[in-house]
């Protein structure tokens, strides 16, 4: 299992670093990353400190991100996204690029998270297929 953990202050300026530091990591993997980092900017303010996990297995091809900051009554919640609007997508691209998301909350912080699923290395039979509708994986 690889796990690498990002400490940084929610800024804008942070997320082209974050993105950078991931760079070894899927495009999905950074995307969501980003999305999450970005939540925490919105909703919680900017200048939030926020610790960045990712945590991934190449036998079971799945990486999961996480994002923790010390905002227990701030949730994400999942809204339709418009074709008009010019922002609140982020969720939206989340909850269609992973196979599950969730927050973990605690007394004074709460985690963010979601799970990626990536194609097996060859050789490696995968524990789940991601190619399954959404519902069937639930």
């Amino acid at each position: 299992m690889t796990r690498l953990e990002i400490h940084l202050t929610a800024t804008p300026k942070a997320a082209p670093e974050l993105r950078r530091r991931l760079r070894d990591h899927t495009f999905d993997v950074r995307l969501c990353a980003t999305e999450l980092l970005t939540n925490v900017i919105k909703h919680v303010g900017e200048g939030t400190p926020v610790t960045v996990r990712v945590m991934g297995t190449r036998d079971h091809g799945r990486t999961r991100i996480e994002v923790t900051d010390p905002g227990p009554r701030t949730l994400p919640t999942l809204l339709p996204a418009s074709e008009t609007e010019e922002s609140g997508r982020g969720l939206a691209v989340l909850d269609a690029l992973s196979d599950r998301w969730g927050v973990e909350r605690g007394p004074d912080r709460k985690t963010v998270w979601c799970e990626i699923s990536h194609p097996p290395a060859p050789g490696i039979a995968p524990f789940e297929n991601p190619r399954l509708p959404r519902a069937a994986r639930r």
